[in-house]
């Protein structure tokens, strides 16, 4: 497990900074102390991240720092929770790779008085709030929406997730295959849905299994990193460019050029930097006693309406990937 940087203090807060003003005193701040388990440690999203926390502290002269797992193991993160808990910081923040294994220890930690929030993990019990950038109706309806803009309202199309059991990217699957019923009746999905979407050869060769069955496919949406890639690598591959469009979220590095070829059309995503800001935020404003209410503005969430039975802060900040942004997300190192 790497422990990335600590920062060191920094300067005193500008008044402007907050969209929300945070009236307590700067001495106050001075002794909050926030630390952020990621679910895996020198990936780019999670680097974007950790610039995001280190650049909100600085803003609001707090301390807080990320703790990067060396893999994707649920275990490591308890330990790294164990290990905030035992250095008795202010606020723990965490994007869980497990939920489930992660509630014993987040009940320890807020049994020590610790705040916790955690982000893409809307379901968590122990935790004070969850913040999520976008929500499952308004990602899914995004793609939707596009994909029958990009096909005029008309044709067939197919639909890639990473894995049939994979909760998330089914339900985004779901949202937007409603959205294209209720708005695009003339578009028909092609056969079910295909779980090849974290793999870039199996996207690959399904999409050319795909165009070689059907020639009047139109599109393909993918839900999972690779599955743009894979199914756009396809696409230029037969030159079907133009014919057959393809969505889907990707890292907009390793897509840019299958973008600027006009094989592979974009996509959504929200910015982790920005998730990074929000948790230096939430975190700080918690700490400092403040109350979230329905109507408040929050740097990085905007009008906030809070679902506090289920401790949810959702809001829908999405990030178009195209063209004319798509180098600008890569050198992020996204």
């Amino acid at each position: 497990m790497t422990r990335i940087k600590r920062p060191r203090r920094w300067l005193p807060l500008a008044a402007t900074a907050l969209c929300l003003a945070l009236t307590t005193g700067p001495a106050l701040a001075k002794d909050i102390t926030i630390g952020v388990v990621a679910k895996i440690g020198g990936i780019p999203w999670f680097n974007a991240m950790e610039a995001g926390i280190e650049e909100r502290a600085k803003a609001l002269d707090v301390n807080a720092f990320m703790v990067g797992p060396t893999s994707a193991d649920p275990a490591l993160q308890v330990r790294a929770i164990e290990d905030l808990i035992a250095q008795g910081v202010d606020v723990i923040g965490v994007v869980p790779n497990d939920a489930q294994v992660l509630e014993p220890v987040l009940a320890r930690a807020r049994e020590q008085g610790i705040i916790v929030l955690t982000h893409e993990s809307p379901d968590q019990k122990n935790v004070d709030w969850d913040f999520e950038l976008a929500s499952v109706k308004g990602f899914g309806a995004a793609y939707g929406k596009r994909l029958g803009e990009l096909m005029d309202g008309s044709g067939k199309y197919a639909v890639f997730v990473g894995g049939l059991s994979v909760p998330l990217h089914n339900a985004w699957a779901d949202a937007a295959i409603a959205y294209i019923k209720a708005h695009y009746p003339d578009m028909q999905l092609s056969g079910d849905r295909y779980g090849v979407a974290e793999d870039v050869d199996a996207s690959r060769r399904t999409a050319l299994d795909l165009m070689r069955a059907h020639d009047d496919l139109g599109g393909i949406l993918a839900f999972g990193s690779q599955g743009p890639i894979g199914a756009a690598r396809a696409v230029k591959e037969r030159r079907r460019s133009g014919e057959v469009v393809v969505l889907g979220p990707f890292s907009p590095g390793q897509g840019r050029r299958l973008v600027h070829d006009g094989v592979l059309s974009g996509g959504f995503m929200w910015n982790p930097k920005q998730a990074g800001e929000v948790f230096v935020t939430l975190g700080t404003l918690l700490a400092e006693g403040k109350q979230l209410q329905d109507g408040m503005q929050i740097e990085g969430l905007g009008v906030i309406h809070p679902d506090v039975k289920h401790r949810d802060i959702i809001v829908d900040q999405l990030v178009e990937i195209n063209d004319k942004t798509v180098d600008e997300l890569a050198a992020l190192g996204l």
